[in-house]
């Protein structure tokens, strides 16, 4: 039983939140700065800034009005940010420090859809869901212009390259793009040829040459003198955006003669390079495309010569322009996170399974993101085997995958199985060797798939691709959904947890059953054996956790805590205690001996699917449904050192006290022990110098040399002794020496006296008597009622003369002859 090892480890009994990844790009437009070090992107109520290098966030920018941000721009020369919000405010910031610097109303009457700066960065044009477009000169601060004529949702607004031809285009739901004239406030052109939304416009470094991009599968290029339609180009795809590259040799582009070359980034997951005179396409990116893998945005910063992307499913890739080779990947939002794990032999690494098909990778030291494609269902859940080099997901897809990470700390899938017949919702690697992994599905089987030799005496991906795995066993073991499988740290065992409310015990390779835990009301969620005894755990929907023995299948203890669904359970502190993540968003460490909820850590709003704890066993990882994933660090240790360093100093305080007290060092002392925020020692130290002989003036010489807020720590204290008729002469002493030596403006002045005064009055007595007792000054307390309070005794003495009155009412309206009759007098 694993009480048996309590002496072995010692107890936790506090994480704290060591780092959090959290979502920072929800969809819609992303922008670098011209440099290339800022990334600026929409996270609903929130505009954040982040660090190319590392990845932090730097800011998290939020309007007064803490709507939905639906529209930013950042200015070319990189000085002034400006965001739209839904409650119709615009606000300019000083991005660098975090400050709104203006706020203004739209004057749009539905939320602004879009909006731009101009070359100069004095001019921004904002378009608007109520279709107009208004100007504004934020030098100014006024709005310069206003054009009505597009029809539905204005949702593209760019100003012509050229400041001195004061132009700007837009285009709304009508799949037109409109030239308006900011000299002559009019409409100069209505280009039509597209027959989609108009996504992108581009334009050439000499102005002359726009470029349109549409969901219509078509680039038309523009001449602006003319306006006139040139070329439409095909590209085959609904298009995103378009991007006219630098008019220079690229040849790994595909970019050899001279003339307009553009980049596409559309529906179909890749980026293509365009010759705008023939209608070619002279270069594809080698990328497979998958679902979520979609482009939605593409932005292209010159400066800095980086390309930024943005996929369906939130991932900001970016990349360098001349080349196109990937240079970072920031994963923005991980929706629904379903499992997570440490990897490496160090932990130095996380992967994250979401409600994609992709995984991600993070580095812990760097925050740099890899993330994984291969899967073509969403991911389901993760398991790493023993050396940390090699891990395992499975998936909706019916697949499980085996990856591998490289030294660098690149990952590539090695090997891939198929078999299953419905979605696999979980995965176990062997413990001892890495040998095989076991499955479990919703066709209520498990499979076991023996790990090939050749796979784990390479280094990398076989030349033809991952290694087919071939399953060994395959067994039906539940009635219901296989939730859950377990090996045994001897890999002799393997249990299940189904949605039939049991778990259930095998004897592998073969799968033979040995076993039945029954106990549970609703399905189980979660199984895991002890890493030190012969003792199986298991979480259910029923919101409690069992620790069953091997030997019979008997329940050994129940945990009851979670207001929800268990859905993890692991084993930490050598088997001596449990860490578990519910339905609730809670994560609780429980003491196996006494049943004991140790702690609760409450950092998720939503169910924590994902659970799992270091080699070392000093840190957690959980994920949950809020998209969070945290890293929890064990400060068990630190807080026992820093109590412990606490309490010596408090004796080595005491002792100093003493000594003090002893030599007769009444300030000294006094000041030490309000420091120690101690009231009992205070009143000790008072104690003290009132039994000196001469304990007026030591009292009064001592008081008075404090420091000012040592002095409102001492009427604070008085408060409370002044209560206490065995203190109260103590506390009226120090009173005393305050009300003849301070000016009333001085006592006015100090921190919460007022509230003091409150609470002294009631029980102090207000007549003067110098001289009576052995109090100093003109507070004086009767000797008999040293604590008494006038005004009590006086109500207490009120309400027994009521109720006499009261009593002597009642009998002088009794029926007294009827009384006398029944006596028997005449």
């Amino acid at each position: 039983m694993a009480e048996t090892a309590a002496g072995v480890g010692r107890f936790k009994a506090n994480y704290v939140v060591e780092r959090k990844i959290e979502p920072f790009y929800k969809g819609g437009k992303a922008q670098l700065d011209q440099t290339g070090q800022h990334l600026f992107c929409v996270c609903g109520t929130r505009v954040n800034i982040l660090e190319v290098a590392s990845g932090a966030v730097l800011q998290s920018l939020e309007q007064e009005d803490q709507e939905d941000i639906t529209a930013f721009d950042l200015s070319p020369d990189d000085e002034v940010l400006v965001t739209a919000s839904r409650a119709l405010l615009l606000a300019q910031w000083a991005w660098r420090e975090g400050s709104v610097t203006r706020l203004w109303k739209a004057i749009h009457t539905a939320p602004v859809a879009t909006m731009t700066f101009d070359p100069t960065s004095t001019l921004l044009a904002t378009g608007g869901c109520d279709g107009a477009v208004r100007v504004w000169d934020i030098v100014r601060h006024y709005g310069t212009h206003h054009f009505r004529g597009s029809p539905g949702v204005v949702h593209l607004v760019a100003f012509h390259p050229d400041p001195t031809c004061l132009l700007l285009f837009s285009a709304a739901a009508d799949a037109a793009i409109r030239v308006w004239s900011l000299q002559d406030r009019s409409c100069l052109a209505v280009l039509t040829a597209h027959y989609s939304a108009v996504t992108s416009l581009a334009f050439s470094a000499d102005g002359h040459t726009m470029l349109s991009s549409g969901r219509d599968k078509i680039c038309i290029i523009w001449d602006l003198q003319s306006h006139q339609a040139t070329r439409t180009v095909p590209v085959f795809e609904s298009v995103e955006s378009a991007v006219l590259l630098p008019e220079e040799p690229a040849s790994e582009l595909g970019v050899k003669s001279p003339g307009l070359h553009f980049l596409t980034a559309g529906n179909q997951g890749t980026l293509r390079v365009w010759e705008a005179a023939s209608g070619q396409c002279v270069y594809t990116q080698a990328q497979p495309p998958g679902p979520g893998r979609e482009l939605t945005h593409c932005t292209l910063a010159r400066t800095a010569g980086l390309l930024l992307t943005a996929t369906a499913d939130h991932n900001l890739l970016l990349y360098e322009a001349h080349s196109l080779q990937l240079q970072k990947q920031f994963a923005g939002y991980s929706e629904e996170v379903l499992d997570v794990r440490f990897l490496g032999p160090e932990d130095s690494h996380i992967i994250v399974a979401s409600n994609s098909p992709c995984l991600k990778v993070f580095e812990l030291q760097t925050s740099a993101c890899q993330i994984l494609h291969g899967h073509t269902d969403i991911v389901l859940a993760l398991d790493v085997f023993r050396k940390g080099w090699l891990f395992a997901s499975c998936a909706k897809d019916q697949s499980v995958r085996i990856w591998r990470m490289n030294k660098a700390g690149q990952v590539v899938c090695v090997a891939q199985g198929s078999g299953h017949t419905h979605s696999v919702g979980t995965v176990c690697c062997s413990r001892l060797k890495e040998s095989f992994l076991v499955t479990g599905s919703q066709d209520c089987t498990v499979k076991l798939w023996p790990l090939p030799k050749a796979l784990l005496s390479k280094n990398t991906a076989p030349d033809g691709g991952p290694v087919l795995l071939q399953a060994q066993t395959t067994q039906r073991c539940h009635d219901k959904d296989i939730n859950s499988v377990a090996v045994a740290p001897n890999d002799k065992l393997l249990a299940t947890g189904s949605q039939d409310r049991t778990a259930k015990l095998w004897a592998l390779p073969r799968c033979q059953l040995l076993g039945v835990f029954s106990g549970h009301r609703r399905g189980l969620w979660c199984v895991q054996f002890s890493t030190m005894d012969q003792v199986l755990a298991t979480a259910s929907a029923d919101g409690t956790i069992k620790l069953w023995a091997l030997q019979d299948f008997s329940c050994l203890k129940t945990f009851e805590g979670h207001d929800a669904s268990v859905l993890k359970v692991a084993f930490v502190s050598r088997g001596t205690q449990l860490l578990s993540s519910g339905s609730d968003g809670l994560v609780k460490l429980w003491t196996i001996k006494n049943n004991e909820c140790v702690r609760t850590l409450d950092a998720h709003d939503d169910k924590v699917w994902g659970l799992h704890c270091s080699r070392l066993d000093d840190r957690a990882l959980t994920g949950a449904s809020d998209s969070r994933v945290i890293l929890w660090k064990d400060v068990t240790e630190a807080e026992q050192a820093e109590e412990q360093a606490r309490q010596e100093e408090q004796v080595v305080r005491q002792q100093e006290l003493d000594n003090l007290l002893h030599e007769k060092r009444y300030l000294r002392a006094l000041g030490l022990a309000i420091s120690l925020d101690r009231p009992h020692t205070v009143l000790t130290v008072i104690q003290a110098i009132r039994r000196d002989p001469e304990a007026c003036e030591k009292l009064e010489a001592t008081v008075l040399r404090l420091r000012r807020d040592q002095k409102e720590a001492l009427l604070r204290f008085c408060v409370t002794w002044n209560t206490n008729s065995r203190n109260c002469h103590e506390a009226q002493a120090v009173l005393g020496v305050l009300l003849r030596h301070e000016a009333p403006e001085e006592l006015l002045a100090y921190g919460g006296v007022r509230a003091a005064l409150e609470a002294l009055l009631p029980y102090t007595g207000t007549q003067a008597q110098p001289g009576v007792g052995d109090i100093p000054g003109d507070v004086w307390i009767p000797p008999d009622l040293p604590l008494s309070s006038p005004e009590r005794h006086f109500q207490r003495l009120s309400r027994t003369l009521q109720a006499a009155t009261f009593l002597d009412f009642l009998w002088h309206n009794m029926k007294l002859p009827v009384l006398s009759h029944t006596l028997g007098n005449p």
